[in-house]
């Protein structure tokens, strides 16, 4: 008896994943699952210093590219999506998974924070999606999905993640805004918001190794999340199934953001 094998869910998409650092980040996370079931991908990495670190995972991916992208550089973000828009004419997915913030400004409370920190991390943080939003929603032609990655400090005070917190809370609202405007061009827009991680970016927060010790304590299931669940819920809505799911922040937190 002939058996017919289901397409992977994702057969025939196009992400870019944005904020892959090394086997550890979030976005490698997503890229994993989004190639697991059948989209393709296209990678960036942020410098030189950085691309021996990403090169070997965009290889392991299988990414059809692998551009270089610093988007407070210039030109480099057009650059990635005039490049999209040459090789693939058309894009699915978008992944944003990147934040940065002066270490002094990080550290020394958002009371002390100075002008020019605070520009920094919103501009990097939070307006760079709406660029790289601009620039996706003339090839997502058949609709697609957007992703950002948010904490639970944008909604609720979390000690130590100081200029962080409103940054992130910024980018919520811009998820929901977006998800507003490019709902009737089928666009769908979604902040994700996980447990804490070891990332290298979770590494400049102070006291970090407590937020992972109180995760575990308030989570019900008792356990930290890994990036694969990350990946695995974002590659979920970006499938047929999250079709009527905008403009959420979904926690992949193990139910810790529940808890008092």
């Amino acid at each position: 008896m002939k058996t017919d094998v289901p397409r992977p869910a994702l057969a025939g998409k196009k992400a870019l994943v944005v904020g892959i650092a090394n086997e550890h980040s979030i976005a490698y996370g997503c890229a994993r699952a989004f190639r697991e079931v059948g989209a393709e991908l296209a990678v960036t990495f942020l410098n030189d210093k950085a691309k021996p670190h990403v090169e070997p995972l965009a290889q392991e991916l299988e990414a059809v590219a692998f551009l270089p992208l610093d988007v407070a550089k210039p030109g480099e973000l057009e650059a990635v999506f005039e490049h999209l828009g040459r090789e693939w004419g058309q894009l699915d997915i978008l992944v944003h998974s990147i934040a940065f913030a002066p270490k002094e400004d990080l550290q020394g409370g958002l009371l002390n924070c100075s002008p020019h920190g605070f520009s920094v991390a919103m501009d990097v943080s939070c307006h760079s999606f709406i660029r790289m939003a601009r620039l996706a929603v003339p090839l997502m032609k058949e609709g697609g999905t957007m992703f950002a990655m948010s904490y639970h400090g944008a909604q609720k005070v979390v000690p130590n993640y100081n200029l962080m917190g409103p940054v992130k809370a910024a980018l919520e609202a811009v998820c929901r805004y977006l998800a507003y405007e490019l709902g009737p061009q089928k666009i769908r827009v979604h902040a994700i918001s996980p447990g804490p991680l070891k990332t290298r970016a979770a590494s400049g927060l102070k006291d970090f190794d407590r937020m992972l010790n109180d995760a575990v304590e308030r989570s019900p299931v008792g356990e930290l999340v890994d990036i694969m669940d990350v990946g695995f819920a974002c590659a979920f809505l970006a499938t047929p199934y999250g079709r009527r799911l905008t403009g959420q922040t979904i926690y992949v937190d193990g139910g810790a953001s529940i808890m008092a």
